[in-house]
């Protein structure tokens, strides 16, 4: 079975390690999870587990959401999503709870989450142009893009250019994180390194597939 739970970003600190390596590590409140629904091949042509975090209150939650959550007997969840599985997860049923210590014997996880959004941004800080000279004769172009486009051939802007847009609010994977502590107390799981979105922001974390 593919290893994965649902959870939110606390933010992050620095640890410890025995021999006084300070390790920059993001917490990550992990769980507990319910098993919404198990997907199978046979009915649903692929393998998954439909995990739900965060018990949302009723009058809040839609007739077709409390329907759900009430075929296991749970409450209505503010996040749901699948991990998807290679072969049928064995042990897991459809209403089990699933906790933090299912990473007891994982090394290294995925992050998916959803960047800060940056609203409408410039290509200096979208794309990291330098921008023009700030000196005599630069007349308010610092920060601008600069020429876009040939002339006569082809005569429009190529495909892929880099121009101003929307900055972030997009799905974000990273990749290989080394877990480095589990607290099956507190359900959190701390890893190495920064995951995208910001301090209380929803989370998948699952195994990864990397070797």
């Amino acid at each position: 079975m593919r290893v994965g739970l649902l959870g939110r970003k606390v933010g992050m600190t620095q640890i410890y390690e025995t021999d006084g390596t300070v390790v920059p590590v993001t917490v990550l409140e992990c769980g507990p999870c319910t098993v919404l629904q198990v997907r199978t091949e046979e009915r649903d042509g692929y393998h998954a587990l439909q995990l739900g975090f965060d018990d949302k209150k009723r009058k809040n939650a839609t007739q077709a959401e409390r329907g759900h959550a009430k075929k296991v007997s749970a409450e209505p969840k503010r996040y749901v999503r699948e991990i998807r599985q290679d072969t049928p997860a064995e042990g897991v049923t459809e209403g089990q709870t699933l906790t933090v210590e299912v990473f007891n014997e994982i090394k290294t996880v995925d992050v998916i989450g959803t960047s800060k959004g940056r609203g409408y941004s410039g290509v200096v800080k979208r794309h990291g142009f330098k921008g023009l000279r700030a000196s005599h004769g630069v007349k308010r172009m610092h920060r601008h893009p600069g020429s876009s486009g040939p002339s006569a051939d082809p005569a429009h802007t190529r495909k892929g250019i880099q121009k101003p847009g929307r900055f972030g609010f997009a799905r974000v994977t990273v990749k290989n994180l080394k877990v480095v502590r589990v607290d099956a107390t507190n359900n959190l799981l701390l890893v190495r390194g920064a995951v995208p979105g910001p301090n209380g922001g929803y989370l998948t974390i699952r195994q990864t597939n990397k070797v």
